[in-house]
């Protein structure tokens, strides 16, 4: 039995479709129900409830982690008395290019390589679904706005890493690694404002934040030093951070979807 967290996000209900496409068993685990596939176990927990979960995890043999809590070395520890001998974690690219700043993912690292598990650390880069914040106001306006338009990063589409998480956890051979993923290459906000319209047929407007205009609308949602590192890795990204990784295609034996992928297959949301 598989455990999945983070069940209905946009990596999580990805990987659990392919898990029970592969005929695993599947348990989904989630704060609030949504759309599984017919036979999936839903438990509704939260991570920042360790005890909740202990359902889910009795007699399941794999666990795929999200970053969230604050207590992973718990949660561990009951997902290796309810019968876990490997884990999968998601983690962040920032654990590693900025553990200092990225402190929540770099814990949940050091917590599962001390667990006895054997264990895989995904660390993502940016996801390409992160653009659904200008949802709204393309379908409103046609206009998206975000700092630092003409920084190029290799954003990742979550179908990927849905798709590297689903191999690491039925296959052999991933024990003890770390993979980055990120996608085929760089793109730039302008970019993806530039390929969204082309998916949906209808110029869209790029508008350029301040680096203030972008920290005031962070701080609505995420912790100041959080903020900061975010801006730092959108404006000034470390050379670690502008590289295109080749694990993606190491693990799935293709090469990445780009932006422009992505962005036709999301195009509904931004009509």
């Amino acid at each position: 039995m598989m455990v999945v967290t983070g069940a209905t996000g946009n990596v999580g209900r990805e990987l659990v479709r392919l898990l029970v496409a592969a005929g695993e068993r599947v348990t989904a685990v989630s704060r609030r129900p949504g759309e599984l596939p017919e036979g999936v176990r839903h438990v509704r927990a939260d991570l920042a409830e360790p005890e909740g979960l202990r359902p889910a995890l009795a007699g399941a043999d794999t666990l795929f982690l999200l970053v969230a809590g604050e207590d992973p070395r718990a949660v561990l520890r009951l997902a290796a008395a309810g019968g876990v001998r490997r884990v999968v974690l998601l983690s962040s690219q920032g654990a590693g290019t900025r553990p200092e700043v990225y402190r929540h993912p770099a814990t949940f690292e050091e917590a599962v390589r001390a667990s006895g598990l054997d264990w895989t650390i995904l660390r993502s880069g940016g996801l390409d679904s992160n653009a659904y914040a200008w949802a709204d106001s393309v379908r409103a306006q046609r206009t998206a706005a975000a700092p630092f338009g003409d920084v190029g990063l290799p954003v990742v589409d979550p179908a990927d890493v849905a798709a590297v998480a689903a191999a690491v956890l039925r296959e052999s051979g991933h024990t003890g690694r770390t993979y980055e993923l990120t996608g085929p290459a760089p793109v730039t906000p302008r970019e993806q404002a530039e390929a969204i319209g082309a998916a949906i047929g209808a110029p869209v407007r790029f508008m350029e934040l301040t680096r203030a205009q972008a920290r005031e609308r962070m701080l609505r949602f995420m912790p100041e030093p959080v903020a900061e590192g975010t801006l730092g890795i959108l404006g000034e990204p470390l050379p670690a951070e502008r590289r295109t990784s080749p694990d993606v295609e190491r693990v799935l034996g293709r090469a990445p979807r780009t932006f422009a992928d992505w962005a036709a297959g999301a195009a509904a949301a931004f009509r």
